[in-house]
């Protein structure tokens, strides 16, 4: 099941990440605040830019794995 109930922060906004690696395109939905960190630490370990936000509504998209990570400090 995808969707705002496996969000760690229902109430929050949520993006539609766009992340390439190795050429591939994968599409995943996560709560703003995950997403903020993901891409920021992507952008440190991997090709800056990779990572996209991409407008619309995220809702069917697989959540980002583990997004509860990136909210832990």
């Amino acid at each position: 099941m995808t969707g705002l109930a496996q969000s760690p922060h229902p109430e929050e906004p949520h993006v539609h990440l766009s992340v390439y690696l190795h050429d591939q395109r994968m599409d995943f939905a996560a709560c703003l605040a995950a997403a903020l960190v993901f891409i920021q630490d992507w952008n440190a370990r991997h090709r800056p830019g990779a990572v996209t936000v991409l407008p619309g509504n995220p809702t069917g998209l697989p959540r980002l794995p583990n997004e509860r990570l990136y909210l832990e400090s």
